[in-house]
């Protein structure tokens, strides 16, 4: 998950990390069965129509999609092999993220412009994208951009970690100030399949403006993100709304699930940090099958995320803040998958 949630100002890039497991032969069937089902037929669909196309928006039947990547807990793995997450952040902001949770590893190692010299700056870049780069190898998946900020000088860098990640075949979810960086530098994700951006309403816009060249058509939603998914490469976007429209170019799928009226600033930390763990689970061997796990992981993310919203409403009311969503995260999911 990410640890930045309500620490808008801090500068950090999180990667998060869950490691295999062994399910049953008939865990396994159950959940190719599970997926089928989600992403099949038998969906609530809706057609949109533009000029010269059609496409489809089947929602998704987001339950079943986080029983079926959801593992079950193994007593036999140990600290190292599961969700473990790393920050990657300046010196400043080390010593906030690091007392949000003793469980977080932080590596105080990025630098802003201010800091570095100009003379020094080749090398200082050389020396953060090495640093990142030998971690790399451990993570299952890269969350680059809440908290981070526009410095050009740290956007360079995480610009080459970014590289190093698909190089390595890391997937890459793109969130906040991520998508700033993405936005005027499109080869970053361009033709990465394992790319998932999370735009909001004003970030949607600029993708689209700088993409295909013209404004935002509601009229045709799903239409316009399945081409604008397919323009950038076949990446895959999950567009935030009332309803979470996610497409990789193919198809569009949305998650209407009932969240909250109240939009507390921090839910798309939660939700990018979620759609990495749950796309990291669906790439794992035979739980997904035939099906793309970014667009699992957006499916299955966003539904928790509403649901966790969902619950924390229900006693906070017009006081709900991210911190109690995170809170409602483990009770939501519990009910949907219960551990035993």
């Amino acid at each position: 998950m990410l640890v930045n949630h309500g620490m808008n100002q801090l500068t950090s890039l999180s990667i998060a990390r869950s490691y295999s497991f062994a399910p049953s032969t008939a865990a396994v069937l159950r959940r190719q069965s599970f997926l089928i089902r989600a992403l099949g037929g038998g969906s609530h669909s809706k057609f949109h129509s533009t000029a010269g196309s059609t496409m489809q928006e089947t929602e998704a039947d987001a339950v079943s999609i986080l029983r079926g990547i959801t593992p079950t807990l193994d007593p036999n793995r140990h600290k190292g092999q599961a969700d473990l997450s790393h920050v990657f952040c300046t010196k400043d902001a080390a010593p906030v993220i690091k007392s949000y949770s003793p469980e977080l590893i932080v590596h105080p190692v990025l630098e802003e412009s201010y800091s570095v010299r100009e003379e020094e700056r080749k090398q200082v870049s050389a020396k953060v994208v090495a640093e990142v780069d030998k971690w790399m190898e451990r993570f299952d998946c890269l969350v680059v951009g809440p908290g981070l900020g526009r410095d050009p000088f740290l956007l360079d860098c995480v610009s080459e970690i970014m590289k190093q990640a698909r190089h390595s075949n890391v997937p890459i979810v793109v969130d906040g100030d991520g998508l700033f960086l993405v936005t005027n530098s499109l080869d970053l994700v361009h033709g990465y399949p394992l790319a998932v951006l999370t735009p909001n309403v004003n970030e949607y816009k600029r993708l689209v403006q700088k993409v295909l060249k013209c404004e935002v058509d509601d009229a045709d939603a799903p239409g316009q993100l399945a081409s604008l998914a397919k323009q950038i490469g076949g990446v895959t976007i999950l567009r935030k709304g009332r309803s979470d429209l996610i497409s990789d170019g193919d198809i569009v799928n949305s998650v209407s699930i009932y969240g909250s009226p109240r939009r507390c600033g921090g839910q798309g930390d939660i939700l990018s940090g979620s759609v990495a763990v749950f796309l990291s689970w669906a790439r794992q061997p035979l739980v997904a099958a035939d099906r793309n796990p970014t667009v699992l992981g957006c499916i299955a993310g966003s539904a928790l995320l509403r649901k966790a919203a969902s619950l924390a409403f229900e006693t906070r009311k017009r006081s709900t803040l991210t911190t109690d969503i995170i809170d409602c995260l483990g009770i939501s999911l519990e009910d949907i998958c219960p551990t035993y």
